[in-house]
């Protein structure tokens, strides 16, 4: 992995040694079959255990089994199981960011006790149920509703594009409280009870190895003691997803330079033209400066992104621009890596076309990029441009 400005020089060394750790997991246990996984459609369940037992399942949290890393360290994770695949490290930051860090942050203490320490070693699966099938970048516009039923909560509605939904014994589901125009809460809602359907989304060529789910509320019926009672409005669901965004632009770092590399050792190796390699051409090296130059970039935005994060300095604008800045340098240079792999490149013998596929649907979620060169715009001129 390419660090043209020694950044490493900047980890304590617990930072490096998570780096290294969860860097020898990636090369030990997913590197070998993801490939596999991806081109058949399935998720590696069996790493799940792994995951947890690694530690990196909500790492930067503290207390309640988990692990207490920096943000920086958990950034570190992020990239790392990314630079293996897209899926491997969704699954974590929905596990970590989406689900583990509301219950951390907004639970009460007997949902904290329940869950956390389950989930922080992966015997509990979470997933995040806010996306709606007609209600993406606008999720304040969103139908599903719980009732009020005396003891307990009725919910009614559909989530769509969840991932780990078939997986998860848990879901985090955002409803509006009483009607469609009611206030957005959080619920804690067990995936085993009578009215909830988890419907697995097939015929996907992005994030292959990534469970993806519709989950349906017909009635599900819930005690009031699995509603979120720290949070109220969209900041509860917008907090989880800056948290995540955080990691997403740390894992954009993890894929790029998982191509890059690919590609720097496929072309010294790759012979054409008088004998030599094609990393003798002026083109090719031409290419490699500037994905060089895009990853130092992603990875200071980063960097910096982390430790503001970790001074309690960090705005959800900087996360913006940290998302969209990383993935979409990361979508150039895969394309990029592709290129110089010419017909190579569209094979599961080299990890690129992988990357680029999933890379395509990490630039959707979690906001896409237009949504975030909005909320940049608005800050520059103080005029919001999304209706």
């Amino acid at each position: 992995m390419p660090d043209f400005f020694d950044l490493a020089r900047h980890l304590s060394p617990e930072e490096r040694a998570t780096r290294d750790t969860v860097r020898a997991f990636v090369d030990a246990r997913v590197l070998p079959h993801i490939a596999e996984h991806w081109e058949r459609g399935i998720f590696p369940a069996e790493l799940v255990g792994e995951l947890g037992e690694l530690g990196v399942l909500g790492c930067n949290l503290h207390g309640y089994g988990c692990a207490g890393l920096s943000e920086t360290g958990y950034g570190l994770a992020m990239q790392e199981l990314e630079r293996g695949d897209s899926g491997i490290r969704s699954f974590a930051s929905v596990q970590g960011s989406l689900v583990m860090y509301p219950i951390h942050s907004f639970g009460s203490d007997a949902q904290k006790q329940r869950y956390l320490p389950e989930m922080a070693k992966g015997r509990v699966v979470g997933c995040f149920g806010l996306t709606e099938p007609d209600f993406g970048s606008n999720p304040a516009g969103m139908r599903t509703v719980a009732l009020d039923d005396g003891d307990s909560y009725v919910l009614r509605g559909t989530k769509r594009w969840i991932t780990s939904g078939n997986l998860a014994q848990v879901a985090l589901v955002w409803a509006k409280l009483g009607s469609v125009d009611g206030e957005i809460r959080g619920f804690l809602v067990p995936t085993d009870k009578n009215g909830f359907e988890a419907r697995l989304i097939h015929r996907k060529v992005s994030l292959r190895a990534s469970v993806t789910s519709e989950l349906v509320l017909d009635d599900v019926r819930v005690s009031k003691d699995a509603i979120l009672p720290g949070v109220r409005g969209m900041k509860g669901p917008l907090s989880c997803l800056t948290a995540a965004r955080f990691g997403i632009g740390w894992g954009a770092i993890g894929a790029a330079s998982a191509c890059f590399d690919c590609a720097v050792d496929y072309a010294k190796n790759r012979v054409q033209f008088a004998g030599k390699p094609i990393a003798a051409h002026q083109l090719v090296q031409a290419k490699f400066a500037e994905m060089l130059t895009q990853i130092t970039a992603m990875q200071l935005l980063a960097l910096e992104g982390a430790r503001l994060k970790e001074a309690k300095q960090l705005r959800p604008e900087h996360v913006s621009m940290i998302k969209r800045n990383n993935v979409r340098a990361a979508l150039e240079i895969t394309r990029t890596c592709r290129d110089i792999l010419g017909a190579n490149g569209v094979t599961l013998e080299y990890p690129i076309m992988r990357h680029m596929c999933n890379l395509e649907s990490v630039s959707t979620y979690e906001g896409t990029h237009d949504v975030h060169t909005l909320i940049l715009g608005q800050l520059v001129t103080g005029i919001a441009a999304f209706e």
